[in-house]
């Protein structure tokens, strides 16, 4: 069997895998990079924003159960993750509000891939695509590189004192969404890349590391039902960010969340409810302020109940409360009874249950915009476990010797709560690179 012997080997060829190739080659290591996928990027071709909380009192108050070192290592490595994509020549325009707690900054997400890649390739390093890595090789307790096969059908040994971990999470893997996310979790449309299947998850377990916590959640966002996807511009264009203004009734006519605290978590409480659907009621004021509106300063603007209905989904608009009792019968919902309770609502304000925290402005003013929408999953918060440095831990909290990981492949983090997904995959990439260079 061929050998290649190498500083550092990354598998995955993402936002963490490439960043991480790209630092340590920069270090002076030899690298390799192995993709499953026949092109490099990941899901971060569809990104275009780098964010988190911009402090360790925001990150405490919004995911309070997330593990706190690397709570704590996101909020401080972040500003240096924005200087190393600058240092590529990359732009990064200035700090937006995002997501109404965070702060991040708009960047050429595709410009960055080709960046890192140059970097790697400019040092003498490889980058394989179409390459599957069917095992880690274990020694002493630890790992000392990857069993590969090569695209042209090759099987090699890369031997590497560091292995970092980047395959992007298990969204793709329908099993495996089930079993660590809801069951009901492998009907969900994938907003991702469609490789990212577990294959860091289970070369990890193999050697014994440590994942969890089941049922923390996923990153994703509401999406009309019965709309697919046709490319990858559709997971930003029918995303319905605006819910956090609008109001969320499942097929019981319940409202079960406060959509104000954001279409992200809100997103994770559909999917837990009667056949993971829900009517989403906007008035004239929100599809006026939001729907039609920039959801990021700096994002294009776009009528997104206009797009879900030219494209069949189920929606409708109401003239007044009244109307709501004309809802299709086939729909499932009882629109008298949720006219009633948003009257209620309106009166209560902030009030409200569930409350209202952060907009209680009434939804008077018709007509009103309905959508039914379900839940679309990005990446999973249920992974590898890892420490500061990116260091892959064993279950009994130790390190696994040269064993590293980045990105959504990990664990921990979040836990029924987010602040970005590109920053952690850029924070512990570099981590990784450097812990891996010393």
């Amino acid at each position: 069997m061929a050998e290649i012997e190498t500083d550092v080997l990354v598998i995955g060829a993402g936002m963490a895998g490439l960043t991480a190739a790209a630092r340590a080659a920069t270090s002076g290591k030899s690298v390799v990079v192995v993709e499953k996928s026949a092109a490099i990027g990941g899901s971060a071709q569809f990104a275009g924003y780098a964010w988190t909380a911009p402090s360790h009192e925001v990150m405490d108050e919004v995911n309070p159960d997330g593990d706190p070192e690397l709570r704590r290592a996101l909020v401080d490595g972040f500003s240096d993750g924005i200087d190393w994509i600058r240092s590529l020549g990359v732009d990064c325009a200035d700090a937006v509000t995002v997501l109404r707690y965070g702060t991040g900054h708009q960047f050429d997400t595709n410009r960055y891939i080709d960046e890192c890649r140059r970097r790697i390739r400019s040092h003498g390093g490889e980058v394989h695509t179409s390459a599957e890595t069917l095992a880690l090789l274990p020694l002493d307790g630890g790992v000392a590189g990857a069993r590969v096969r090569l695209a042209d059908g090759t099987e090699c040994e890369i031997h590497s004192p560091a292995t970092i971990l980047a395959t992007g999470g298990f969204q793709a893997n329908p099993d495996l969404a089930s079993a660590h996310i809801h069951p009901a979790a492998s009907e969900m449309q994938l907003r991702s890349n469609p490789t990212s299947a577990g294959d860091g998850l289970r070369l990890a377990e193999a050697v014994g590391a440590a994942t969890g916590t089941d049922r923390s959640g996923f990153y994703g966002h509401l999406v009309p039902t019965g709309v697919r996807f046709r490319d990858p511009s559709d997971f930003v264009a029918l995303s319905l960010y605006y819910s956090e203004h609008a109001l969320l009734f499942n097929l019981d006519n319940r409202r079960f969340t406060d959509e104000t605290v954001g279409d992200h978590l809100t997103t994770m409480d559909l999917l837990e409810q009667p056949e993971s659907r829900g009517l989403l009621v906007a008035d004239a004021r929100v599809y006026r302020d939001w729907i039609t509106g920039s959801y990021v300063e700096g994002a294009a603007s776009l009528d997104k109940f206009d797009l879900a209905q030219r494209r069949g989904g189920r929606c409708g608009i109401a003239e007044n409360l009244d109307e709501f009792a004309y809802l299709p019968e086939e729909w499932g919902y009882d629109g008298a009874a949720i006219a009633h309770q948003i009257r209620s609502l309106n009166a209560a304000g902030a009030d409200g249950q569930p409350p209202r925290r952060f907009d209680s402005s009434p939804l008077d003013e018709g007509p009103y915009y309905l959508v039914e929408a379900c839940p679309a999953l990005t990446f999973p918060f249920h992974g590898i476990r890892i420490d500061e440095h990116g260091r892959v831990l064993d279950s009994a909290g130790g390190t696994i010797s040269g064993l590293f990981a980045a990105g959504s492949d990990t664990g921990g983090l979040y836990n029924r709560a987010y602040t970005g997904g590109i920053a952690p995959a850029l924070v512990f990439g570099l981590a990784a690179a450097d812990r891996a260079a010393c």
